[in-house]
């Protein structure tokens, strides 16, 4: 697999703000449609939560705004495994304009559920063994700078 790339997405013209760039909710629509292009890779999609009543949730996710986007620019989403275990996986995303440029990060851990409960509950066998795959191939990749950053004011 490597690391997974997104289709090419466009800022779309319900998206930009007042301030005349992409507000910064979408930012997170963007990190979410490469998710489900990715969890559609992993057996994660919406026919694993009609069929087997399981699905994902978002139990926490950092944005970090590195450069601002604007109407129609094309963009990519990457999406890198970092850690998973048989309930939870933690991923890194970054979006990439297609001149070439980072736009935005964000780091996630997503809760496998059980949508009867709904509770949080061990992957089904054919997912989780896609996310040991890619979890293994993405081992490879190089540890991103910004993963594991935490948010605050730096006093001296």
């Amino acid at each position: 697999m490597g690391l997974f790339r997104s289709s090419v997405m466009r800022v779309e013209p319900g998206w930009i703000d007042y301030n005349g760039h992409m507000n910064m909710a979408y930012y997170n629509v963007l990190f979410d449609r490469c998710a489900d292009e990715v969890y559609e890779l992993l057996g994660f999609g919406p026919d694993y939560a009609e069929t087997e009543k399981h699905t994902t949730y978002t139990a926490e996710f950092h944005v970090c705004y590195v450069r601002e986007l604007h109407l129609d620019d094309p963009v990519t989403v990457t999406f890198q495994l970092i850690d998973a275990d048989e309930k939870r996986f933690h991923s890194y995303q970054e979006i990439w304009h297609q001149d070439g440029w980072l736009a935005a990060t964000a780091e996630g851990l997503a809760l496998h559920i059980d949508m009867s409960g709904p509770r949080v509950a061990a992957m089904l066998p054919g997912p989780a063994a896609a996310v040991r795959k890619m979890l293994t191939e993405h081992a490879a990749l190089p540890r991103p700078d910004r993963v594991g950053r935490s948010i605050g004011i730096a006093r001296k």
